[in-house]
């Protein structure tokens, strides 16, 4: 039994995360994702109601 062996190792260092440039394509990608996925609830919730579809 060696002496360096027991209690707690220490954890590994993680990378700092780096701060993330946006530009204006990011931004217009990520608020065209948002407005897709509020038509694709819509739709979910007109498709879990009776009736047709088409209104």
């Amino acid at each position: 039994m060696s002496g360096r062996e027991g209690g707690k190792k220490k954890p590994l260092k993680q990378p700092k995360k780096q701060s993330k440039d946006v530009d204006d394509e990011d931004a217009a990608f990520k608020q065209k994702q948002k407005e897709d996925q509020k038509q694709l609830d819509a739709m979910k919730a007109k498709a879990a109601g009776k009736g047709p579809l088409s209104k």
